[in-house]
């Protein structure tokens, strides 16, 4: 089993905000319902610390919700280890606790791929003669803790690809580009994916400027994206949702770069709502429009956009703020927490891990990746 303080450091590297603390079998995370007024950790004890930091959006973006998913039930496992008398029985609370984390928000896909990952591993080892209780709690925990340590890997390829994508359409020339809802280490493991290829342009000096959407009705630009930006001393600022339009008019705009709760196999993408406006204006204005989304976060099981649960959310994100009624009380409200954008407006690429490419050939590229071929099991 790795050293979890390992783990913590290596999250630590590069000086970014740091939303998941995992160490020594412990796990903490930052509560995104407080930034940017308060700085708070607070502790996730067991899976349904992890079910409901998940849903009331304490922790939120699909890489960190899964870590955080599974975190919280290893944690729970090495609280519980006595409780368990034999391997089959620790393997049949592992299975459950994931499907029920799965529930928690329905349209992100990197819980759900996270969770059938980690079932069929205790169930091959389920099948297995003279396994013990410890020996299933120790695989298991090593799958979670690569996870965590992948995530930020991952994002730095990602950063690195879709930087060099975009410079590479602007002759290497300084750029600015617009981003939308939060999508930095606040929303992952460490350094980000699209905010991950923002910070990327600007460590190579090459970032002339970035605007973040305020991302109503949950404010995750103004409240995280702009936090972030402002913590690392990025040139930015911060916009209405409604400005985005005329910011294309009005300025140089090189890219939009946004992220992904889940990506399909022709290439249309879940993400936060507004996401699908952002592309179409982008298309009349010739911007390029660009998706970052670690493979986790690539169903390629769901053949379309319309296959894709959206979850809806409370009327009181829309009528309130911080418990503030700004509109009519009663008043009807529809409140789908994401969108869809087809994949014909998707122009600068999908940016993964492995490189950056079109909707059309994604699938065939991650196919082509050695185990990368998986089903999503329901």
């Amino acid at each position: 089993m790795k050293i979890c303080s390992q783990l913590f450091f290596s999250i630590m590297a590069g000086g970014t905000l740091i939303a998941i603390k995992y160490e020594q079998g412990t796990l903490q995370i930052l509560d995104q319902l407080l930034l940017p007024e308060t700085f708070v950790y607070v502790d996730v004890k067991d899976t349904v610390d992890a079910w409901n930091a998940i849903k009331t959006m304490k922790v939120r973006g699909a890489p960190a919700i899964a870590i955080v998913g599974c975190l919280g039930l290893i944690v729970e496992l090495k609280t519980r280890l006595n409780d368990f008398s034999t391997a089959t029985s620790v393997c049949d609370f592992i299975t459950n606790q994931l499907q029920y984390l799965v529930t928690a928000r329905p349209t992100a896909v990197n819980m759900k791929e996270a969770a059938c990952k980690l079932s069929l591993l205790v169930k091959e080892m389920s099948t297995q003669k003279d396994v013990t209780v410890e020996q299933v709690v120790t695989k298991v925990t090593d799958k979670v803790e690569e996870m965590l340590e992948k995530d930020v890997a991952d994002n730095k390829s990602i950063g690195k690809h879709g930087a060099n994508s975009i410079l590479q359409r602007c002759n290497n020339k300084p750029v600015s580009v617009l981003t939308h809802c939060n999508t930095g280490s606040l929303a992952t493991a460490g350094y980000g994916t699209a905010l991950g290829i923002i910070r990327s342009l600007h460590e190579q000096k090459r970032l002339e400027h970035v605007y973040c959407t305020e991302t109503r009705p949950y404010n995750q630009g103004s409240r995280l994206t702009a936090y972030e930006i402002f913590h690392e001393q990025m040139p930015g600022t911060l916009i209405c949702d409604s400005m985005v339009a005329m910011l294309m008019k009005s300025k140089k705009i090189s890219a939009v770069v946004v992220g992904a709760d889940r990506v399909v196999a022709n290439g249309d993408t879940a993400n936060k709502i507004g996401t699908y406006q952002l592309a179409v204006v982008a298309k009349y204005h010739g911007i390029p429009f660009y998706v970052a989304a670690p493979s986790t976060s690539c169903d390629m099981d769901l053949p379309n956009g319309e296959k894709i649960v959206i979850e809806e959310r409370s009327p009181k994100e829309i009528t309130r703020i911080k418990d503030v009624p700004i509109a009519p009380e009663g008043i009807n409200c529809w409140n789908p927490a994401f969108d869809v954008t087809p994949a014909e407006l998707i122009t600068g690429g999908i940016v993964t891990e492995y490189g950056v490419f079109s909707p059309a050939e994604l699938k065939s590229k991650l196919d082509a990746v050695p185990n990368k071929k998986r089903k999503i099991e329901a």
